[in-house]
């Protein structure tokens, strides 16, 4: 591995864990989310495949999206920041 590569695999991320609590698959977020985002995007952002910025706030739209949608009572509102540990 060359020294300058950046690390792309960043290990499971605290977004699988909150997706578990609330009892949220991959295709909820993809249903929940207003802009395009796949299956396979929403896996490797729970796996801790690195994602851009742009990716990321999506991933936050459509879990907050989903959540809501699951439960009308329960308001609450994630960040990148708590989703993601890179």
């Amino acid at each position: 591995m060359v020294q300058d590569e950046i690390e792309r695999n960043m290990g499971v991320q605290p977004l699988d864990s909150i997706m578990l609590e609330h009892a949220l698959g991959n295709h909820d977020l993809v249903n929940a989310c207003e802009e395009p985002i796949t299956h396979k995007a929403v896996q490797r952002a729970r796996r801790g495949r690195r994602l851009t910025k742009h990716m990321q706030r999506r991933m936050v739209e459509a879990l907050n999206r989903a959540i809501m949608l699951r439960d009308e009572s329960l308001k609450c509102s994630w960040e990148v920041g708590d989703l993601f540990t890179y």
